[in-house]
C-alpha cells in the first residue's frame, strides 16, 4: 500500500518544508495542490486566504504582487510549481492536484520545460483533479502524464467514467468507498489510492480492503505502520 504524503506532509501544509521533511523520512509518494494564477501554477489548497496564509480574499481577485507577498506561517513565499519539482525532482512520486480552473495549459509549460531541461520521466508524476474536464483536456495534451480521478461520494456508472480519460488510479474519500466502487475500480485495471486517513484503525481497514494507496497527514506514523504489518 503506497504512502502519500498529503499536502505536502508534516509541517505548514504545501511548504517547501513540509516535502523537504517527507523526503527526508523517505516518503514513496507527495500529493501537492495547484491553482493557476497569472500564467503559473501556485501550491496552496484553500480558494480563500485565512486559514493557513493570513488574510481573507479570494486567491484569483490577488495580483501577482499580492500573491508574491504572501507567506506561510514558517515565513515561507508561497510556492510555485516549478519550485517543488525541483525540490523533489524523482526522489518521490508526485501527486499534483488541480485545484482550480484553467491549469491544464500552464502545467503542461510547466511539465514540458522540466522534461526538456533535465530529462525527466513523466512517471515522476501524477495529475488528479475532482475537475475530470481538465483531465480529460490534459489527456490530450500530454498523454504520457497519468491522470488520478478524484471522487467525493459513489457515482451511478461507479468507476466507468476513469476509463474515459484512462486514469491510473481512482481517488476515493474514506468517507464514500463501498465494495462494489473499490472492486469495480480495481476491475477495470485501476489503482485505488484513498483520502485521507490518519488512525491506524483506518489503515488496517484500507489494507484489509485490498486498497492500493493511502493520502496521510502522518506519512512517518503510516510508513512505521506498514513496516510492522
Amino acid at each position: 500500500m503506497l504512502c502519500i504524503a498529503h499536502r505536502g506532509g508534516p509541517g505548514p501544509e504545501n511548504s517547501l518544508e513540509a516535502i523537504r521533511r517527507s523526503l527526508a523520512m523517505g516518503a514513496p509518494a507527495i500529493e501537492i495542490d495547484v491553482w493557476q494564477l497569472h500564467g503559473e501554477l501556485w501550491v496552496t489548497h484553500d480558494r480563500r486566504l485565512g486559514r493557513e496564509i493570513a488574510g481573507h480574499q479570494v486567491l484569483s481577485d490577488l495580483s501577482r504582487d499580492h500573491l508574491e507577498a504572501l507567506r506561510l506561517s514558517n515565513g515561507e513565499h508561497l510556492p510555485r510549481l516549478s519550485q517543488v519539482l525541483e525540490l523533489v525532482g524523482e526522489r518521490a512520486l508526485l501527486n499534483i492536484e488541480l485545484k482550480g480552473p484553467d491549469c491544464v495549459d500552464a502545467l503542461v509549460r510547466t511539465l514540458t520545460a522540466r522534461r526538456r531541461d533535465f530529462g525527466h520521466s513523466p512517471d515522476a508524476w501524477i495529475v488528479s483533479s475532482f475537475d475530470h474536464q481538465q483531465l480529460a483536456q490534459l489527456q490530450q495534451s500530454l498523454p504520457e502524464v497519468r491522470r488520478g480521478l478524484l471522487l467525493y461520494g459513489v457515482p451511478l456508472d461507479l468507476a466507468q467514467s476513469a476509463d474515459r480519460i484512462d486514469a491510473y488510479s481512482v481517488n476515493l474519500s474514506l468517507d464514500f468507498m463501498p465494495e462494489a466502487l473499490r472492486r469495480d475500480a480495481q476491475q477495470r485495471g485501476k489503482k485505488v489510492w484513498v483520502y485521507t486517513a490518519n488512525h491506524p484503525e483506518d489503515w488496517r481497514r484500507l489494507t484489509e480492503a485490498g486498497v492500493d494507496g493511502v493520502f496521510t497527514d502522518h506519512p512517518d506514523a503510516l510508513m512505521r505502520y506498514l513496516a510492522d504489518h
